[in-house]
C-alpha cells in the first residue's frame, strides 16, 4: 500500500508539473508563425554542405532541407535567414527568426539563453585531414609525427596526450591548412565538420578525412527559450525523433556528400520501430 501511495503521488507530482509548465505556455511565437502561415529559420549560409549559397544565392545545404521539412510539417512557407555562429543566438532572442538549425553545439551555457530541444540532431568531433597518398588508416600512425592545428583549440591536447603527436600550432586555420599543403605536417587536426566542408569545397581533392571521429559534440536546433517546454519545443523534439527513426537525415547526409557519421546510424537503431520489417 505504502508503494501505491507513493507511486500515485509521484504521477501526480509529474502531471502537476506539466499542469503548470503548460499554464505558462503563451506560445507567442508558434501562433505568430501558425497566423502569418510562414515561419523563418535561421541556417548558416557560409559552412557547405550544411548551408551555403549556389549560383543564383539561394541558400540550400543539409539543415535548408531540414528547415524546409519543419516549413512542410507544419504547414507553412518558409523564409530562410542567413545566420553566423557570433549572432545566431542574438537573432532568435530578438526574434529575426522564428528558430534556428545552424550548426551549433549542444552547451550548458547556450541552453540559458536559447531554448534546444531533445534530442540532438547531428555531431561534430576530433578528426584530421591528411594527404590520399599517406593512408593513414588509424589515429596510433600520428605518434611522434608533425601534426598541425591551430592555436588554442582542444583539438590539439587531445591528440598529443592521447595519440603522442607533435602539435605544430598556427594563429589561423588558413595557416595551419597552407602548412598541410606545404607539407610542414602529415594532418591537420580540427572539427571534422569543418573538415568534411573543406572537402566539398572542391579545393582539397588530393586530401582526405580517414579517421573515425572522436569525442562527439552533438548539435542542437533552437527554438525562443521560453517556449522550449511548450508546443514550438515539444513540435521541434517530435520532428528530431522523426527524422531519426526515419533515416531521413541519414539520407540527407548522402544527398549532400557528407561523409556517414556513426552517430546518425546509432540514433536511427536506437529510435527504430521495433514492428519495421515484420
Amino acid at each position: 500500500m505504502k508503494k501505491l501511495l507513493l507511486a500515485a503521488a509521484g504521477v501526480a507530482f509529474a502531471l502537476g508539473s506539466t499542469s503548470a509548465i503548460a499554464a505558462q505556455c503563451e506560445n507567442e511565437v508558434w501562433n505568430r508563425v501558425m497566423e502569418r502561415g510562414k515561419v523563418v529559420v535561421g541556417v548558416k549560409a557560409d559552412y557547405k554542405p550544411w548551408g551555403y549559397r549556389d549560383s543564383d544565392g539561394t541558400i540550400v545545404g543539409m539543415e535548408a532541407d531540414m528547415a524546409q521539412d519543419v516549413a512542410d510539417a507544419m504547414g507553412v512557407e518558409l523564409e530562410l535567414v542567413a545566420v553566423q555562429s557570433s549572432n545566431r543566438m542574438q537573432f532568435l532572442q530578438q526574434g529575426k527568426i522564428d528558430m534556428m538549425i545552424a550548426t551549433m553545439s549542444d552547451r550548458v551555457d547556450r541552453r540559458k539563453i536559447v531554448g534546444i530541444t531533445q534530442p540532438n540532431y547531428y555531431t561534430s568531433g576530433t578528426n584530421i585531414m591528411s594527404p590520399k597518398a599517406l593512408k593513414i588508416a588509424q589515429w596510433s600512425e600520428l605518434e611522434g609525427k608533425p601534426v598541425c592545428g591551430k592555436q588554442g583549440a582542444f583539438y590539439n591536447k587531445i591528440v598529443s596526450k592521447r595519440y603522442g603527436a607533435e602539435i605544430i600550432a598556427f594563429t589561423g586555420n588558413a595557416e595551419a591548412k597552407q602548412a598541410l599543403r606545404d607539407r610542414k605536417c602529415i594532418a591537420w587536426v580540427y572539427d571534422d565538420s569543418s573538415i568534411m566542408s573543406d572537402l566539398s569545397s572542391g579545393q582539397y581533392d588530393d586530401f582526405e578525412m580517414p579517421l573515425n571521429s572522436e569525442d562527439d559534440n552533438p548539435w542542437g536546433l533552437a527554438v525562443p527559450l521560453e517556449e522550449r517546454s511548450c508546443v514550438f519545443g515539444n513540435f521541434m523534439s517530435g520532428m528530431t525523433f522523426n527524422w531519426h527513426q526515419s533515416g531521413r537525415l541519414i539520407e540527407l547526409e548522402k544527398k549532400w556528400g557528407i561523409q556517414a557519421t556513426q552517430y546518425l546510424v546509432d540514433k536511427h537503431e536506437q529510435y527504430g520501430d521495433w514492428l519495421a520489417g515484420k
